[in-house]
């Protein structure tokens, strides 16, 4: 096997990526309160949903381990890669470097490179496409990070929330303000920045208003659509995610559209009915 690629949990691989040797998902872990979760195949979606809604407080994350990141780069493959969550909302990526760096020193030298996905959840996922893609075409190490470097400094990560429940416990959003936007129906339209922070870039009376904001925005500010794919997770809400691929096949033409479902970490970011897009 000549390369591999690792990607936090928080990056859902489609059921084709899962079954190819060449991916490994490296899971991160959630607490809803004092229960445990592993982010891995065992990952049960309503059960979470369900502790989430009956707790008063937010649920928790953590990365994974230098130590796992180091189990997971010890592999046959000349070059390694990692796409990590972004390095401004998870530790996942520093984590990931010092098992680089662990690796390296106990192990000898090896082509490891960690990214910096500045993006979550589908953005990941293409991002490791991407990264096999260069592979393929037989690209130096060197040269994959290069491609990959700016492939993730063109790509948008939009998400519109059903619920804005998990920003009120997290403290992001006060009770008087997440009172009114409940009552008014109003949905925050959010989107990633190039740093990997994220930020409001709109707003709008009920889920599909937002979700065609969240749309119209996305599409127009993507370049080459043709040359990219865009990818669609969404949390317990298929329908919307549907409609969503819809909707934008009449606006842009892409080289393709993958859409899968939340796993855990982005459930948790997402929240019930949440949906995320990537181009």
């Amino acid at each position: 096997m000549s390369y591999k690629i690792v990607v936090d949990s928080c990056g859902e691989l489609p059921g084709n990526l899962k079954e190819d040797r060449h991916f490994e998902s490296v899971p991160l872990e959630i607490f809803v309160d004092d229960y445990h979760i592993v982010d891995d195949d065992t990952f049960d979606q309503a059960e979470f949903l369900q502790r989430v809604a009956k707790s008063p407080n937010c649920p928790k994350s953590t990365c994974p381990s230098p130590e796992r990141y180091m189990e997971a780069f010890d592999c046959e493959a000349k070059h390694v890669y990692a796409v990590t969550l972004s390095s401004q909302l998870s530790g996942s990526y520093n984590s990931a470097q010092l098992g680089r760096k662990l690796y390296l020193e106990e192990k000898g030298e090896k082509k490891i490179h960690v990214f910096d996905s500045k993006s979550a959840s589908v953005g990941e996922t293409v991002i490791a496409m991407k990264i096999q893609e260069c592979e393929k075409e037989g690209l130096a190490f060197e040269e994959v990070v290069k491609k990959v470097d700016a492939f993730i400094a063109e790509l948008n990560t939009s998400f519109v929330l059903e619920t804005l429940e998990t920003l009120r416990k997290n403290g992001r959003l006060s009770n008087i303000k997440a009172f009114v936007a409940n009552t008014l129906n109003i949905k925050p339209v959010m989107a990633g920045t190039a740093e990997g922070t994220i930020c409001q870039i709109g707003q709008a009376r009920g889920i599909v208003r937002a979700v065609d904001k969240m749309i119209a925005d996305l599409v127009g500010k993507t370049k080459r659509p043709q040359e990219k794919i865009l990818a669609i997770s969404y949390c317990n809400c298929p329908n919307r995610a549907k409609e969503a691929v819809e909707k934008i096949k009449k606006l842009a033409k892409f080289k393709d559209i993958i859409v899968v479902e939340t796993a855990g970490i982005s459930s948790m970011y997402a929240s019930d009915g949440g949906i995320i897009i990537v181009a």
